[in-house]
């Protein structure tokens, strides 16, 4: 700018002379290369991470069923990342962004997941108090759920805290702490957690997923690190190799991680690769080996009723299906399987040794069990086994137990089972002793039981003469006349010991807590018994029965010297599926179950089957049509479709945006940038209504506190320009507090105290100005001087056409990032 002719400073301004001194050699002027901006200034950074930690969220399809989840998961993430760019905008120091982050996530869980907060979002000691029962309820259905879990609203507020944490952990080192590759270590945490848990491998498209978003936050840190960013050359150079690093790394990893995952291991607890040519993944229940009652409460509690199994063979009869036995008991643990490996047994597709009690004169039956979403390493049979055709390799029989099994969790083909069904009579049992015979003592040791349930078992029994009839005496007990009632939710605690509180106090639970305790009370009794866990008959389906998930179900099983093992089945179930065998029929009070088939009350699940397959929800007392009424807060039918329209008319808008400024430089469409990030904002906010009102309510009040900045600087900026244009008085100052606030929106801010020839000088050097827009500059310059300095107060023609040129120059030169446009510095600096 040596050729603007030089007028005196401004009052209170330097002037621009240097003091006189030693004259100084004359240097030519060097172009001052910027560094790159700062990775924590820019807004890709944090939405680069946000998407990093939706995309490995998705990982949660294994273990929480549907997808509603991915709402309150998504506008978490949205919620960290905008909290994160606002206050970092406004150079607030890290600590107290993570802490701010921290707060607004507790405001969305206060709001959304309780009904007690102080304005609906602010939480105070109710809300705390009722967060801390949700959470507690959470954790109680992981722990007896059966993945993949329903999202019940306790699920979906532990998932949202979740990922919430970790979306701050990620926004924090990625952004905060510019180390994006460290969130690697954390983004695998979450693929860990649902992986170690679910029964089935992940979905392939969730690894695709999180490996892509992770390459793309590693890209956009390589941009910033090592390419051309806003026309201003790195010390590296253009580096056109340095960006697709990242992508290149990653993309290897991924690619060999598959391949190895195909060839060598598995991906998830259950299931393999596609196409790696092994058995195993498929949908289904499963789980028994891992965890039995867990597994088993977890079936009877998931919202769906899934089809396991389709039996001919066995017309009315109706028989409990095995799958395997527990003889294993641990205070306040429950029952399991004995600890070490597993025993030899038998191969199963070989003949089998005649199990306990079983001579092999009675008449034998087969049985057809068509597997239908069963993934185990058990085989469930009828009976007392006598032979297994269809069986492959792999599999065996333990005669001890009653078990068939295999090493791993597999799919079972369809198989025919030979077994005998007899019975014995109630007189048989009477004159048969449990003492005796080839099982192990085992079957009969106990250790560890309260006194007083050593004592009920005592008293119970007492005056009965052989052990059919103490074991009768046993079964009578749990029934409704004694106070117990059949439920998937057990009593609160009120002992210390689990069992002693069942018995006594609570007496409410499901067939866990029944067949539990019956053997226990049967063992302090010395008689011997073990807990067998497999299903009901389930329902009549033309000539065959289907048995589902909400049929699984555990009994007890008493050892009778030269008969074999006999089912006794305590659970006072009033469903029709229970099943009494003869010899407690006769002259014996049922223990809440009869033998009818057409019996069919509705039982304590949410759902069950009808004859047709077909679910039927029933009613309840306060909902006795049996339709669930819409939440308070739920929005409108139209609102997820609108929400739907709004978010592809947002992705085209976002589209022609982004094209627009690369091919235009900004020169046209201006509107476009703002027309996304409004039908962004609706579709949001349209979304959150879909969760609840009061999440779209924070929702807009964060998006309106997050565009008030750029929505004042707008409004500042259209006055200016109004002013330049209708020649004003003041306009030549309009336009130069416009210049300045441009700079400092640009992230170059000029110190008040330069003249205006000083701060001429740095902008046209700063931004990269062209000659076209340096002409224009002095005609500025000239104008504001004039203004100032002469007595003149009219503005010269010329000023609007020259302000808008320069204006262009500007934004063909040192375009504007999408961080100075949204979070203006000029609003927030002192004046």
């Amino acid at each position: 700018m040596t050729t603007l002719a030089g007028r005196p400073p401004r009052p209170g301004q330097q002037p621009d002379a240097p003091p006189p001194g030693r004259p100084e050699l004359h240097r030519p002027t060097q172009r001052v290369v910027e560094p790159p901006p700062q990775w924590r200034g820019s807004v890709l950074a944090p939405i680069a991470a946000g998407l990093a930690t939706l995309c490995a969220s998705t990982s949660l399809t294994g273990v929480v069923g549907e997808a509603g989840w991915l709402g309150y998961v998504t506008v978490a993430v949205v919620l960290v990342a905008a909290t994160g760019l606002a206050l970092r905008t406004i150079r607030t120091p890290t600590a107290v962004v993570g802490l701010a982050q921290l707060v607004v996530l507790l405001l969305l869980i206060t709001g959304v997941f309780t009904g007690s907060g102080i304005l609906g979002v602010i939480p105070g000691p109710a809300a705390f108090s009722e967060i801390n029962g949700v959470l507690t309820a959470a954790f109680e259905q992981i722990r007896t759920g059966l993945p993949p879990v329903e999202a019940t609203p306790p699920i979906l507020c532990l998932v949202t805290i979740a990922i919430g944490l970790v979306a701050v952990l990620v926004d924090t080192l990625a952004v905060a702490a510019s180390a994006p590759a460290a969130t690697g270590l954390v983004l695998l945490c979450v693929y860990a957690v649902p992986a170690s848990l679910a029964d089935d491998m992940l979905p392939w498209w969730t690894f695709l997923l999180g490996a892509a978003a992770f390459a793309g936050l590693l890209a956009v840190d390589g941009n910033h690190r090592h390419r051309r960013w806003r026309n201003r050359d790195s010390g590296l150079g253009n580096a056109p190799a340095a960006a697709s690093a990242p992508v290149a790394v990653v993309a290897v990893a991924v690619v060999l991680g598959l391949v190895a995952g195909t060839a060598i291991t598995a991906v998830g607890t259950v299931g393999r690769l596609p196409g790696s040519g092994r058995s195993g993944a498929g949908a289904g229940s499963g789980g028994l080996g891992v965890n039995p009652f867990t597994s088993l409460r977890g079936m009877l509690d998931q919202g769906s009723t899934v089809d396991l199994f389709r039996v001919r063979g066995l017309g009315n009869d109706k028989r409990l299906l095995r799958a395997f036995t527990l003889d294993t008991y641990r205070p306040n643990r429950g029952w399991s399987l004995p600890d070490g490996p597993m025993p030899a047994g038998f191969p199963a597709n070989q003949p089998l040794p005649a199990a306990p009690g079983d001579d092999g004169s009675g008449e034998a039956r087969q049985i057809q069990i068509e597997p239908l979403n069963w993934v185990d390493v058990w085989m469930p049979v009828y009976g007392q086994l006598r032979g297994l055709q269809g069986v492959s390799q792999g599999w065996y029989y333990d005669p001890t137990s009653g078990a068939v099994f295999s090493e791993r969790k597999q799919r079972i083909p369809a198989y025919v089972e030979t077994a005998s069904l007899a019975e014995p009579t109630k007189e048989e049992l009477e004159s048969a002793s449990t003492r005796g015979g080839d099982i192990p003592a085992s079957y009969s040791q106990i250790t560890g039981v309260d006194p007083r349930v050593v004592s009920l078992a005592q008293d119970l029994a007492a005056g009965a003469a052989t052990d059919f009839d103490r074991a009768s005496a046993i079964w009578r007990y749990f029934s409704a006349e004694n106070g117990f009632t059949y439920d998937t939710e057990t009593a609160a605690a009120t002992d210390s010991d689990a069992l002693a509180d069942f018995l006594l106090n609570g007496k409410r639970g499901f067939c866990e807590q029944f067949a539990s305790a019956m053997a226990v009370m049967l063992r302090v009794l010395n008689i011997p018994s073990r807990v067998a866990v497999g299903f009901t008959s389930g329902y009549a389906d033309g000539d065959s029965r289907m048995i589902t998930s909400q049929d699984a179900h555990a009994w007890v099983e008493v050892y009778f010297h030269d008969l074999g093992w006999v089912s006794f089945d305590p659970t006072p179930r009033s469903d029709g599926r229970g099943y009494v065998p003869p010899y407690l029929q006769s002259g014996a009070t049922s223990s809440g179950s009869s033998d009818s088939e057409e019996q069919d009350v509705p039982s304590v699940s949410t759902t069950r089957v009808a004859p047709t397959g077909v679910p039927e929800t029933q009613g309840s007392a306060a909902n006795p049509g049996g339709t669930q009424a819409a939440p308070a807060g739920s929005a409108p039918g139209w609102t997820g479709w609108t929400a739907l329209v709004l978010v592809l008319i947002a992705l085209a808008l976002t589209a022609g945006a982004f094209f627009a400024i690369r091919k235009f430089r900004g020169r046209t469409a201006s509107w476009l940038p703002l027309a996304a990030a409004g039908a962004w904002l609706v579709a949001v906010v349209l979304t959150a209504w879909l969760v609840h009102w009061v999440l779209a309510l924070v929702l807009l009040l964060v998006a309106v506190a997050g565009m008030a900045p750029a929505v004042l600087r707008e409004i500042q900026r259209r006055r200016r320009l109004t002013a330049i244009t209708a020649r004003r008085p003041g306009a030549a100052d309009a336009a130069w507090a416009e210049l300045m606030d441009e700079c400092a929106d640009r992230g170059i801010p000029i110190p008040p105290s330069d003249t205006v020839r000083a701060a001429a000088q740095k902008m046209a050097v700063q931004h990269n100005l062209d000659d076209a827009g340096k002409t224009d500059l002095r005609t500025v310059v000239t104008e504001v001087e004039r203004s100032w300095y002469s007595p003149s107060q009219s503005t010269d023609a010329d000023l609007a056409t020259a302000f808008e040129g320069l204006r262009r120059s500007l934004q063909r030169n040192a375009p504007m990032s999408w961080r100075g446009r949204l979070f203006p510095r000029s609003v927030f600096r002192k004046r």
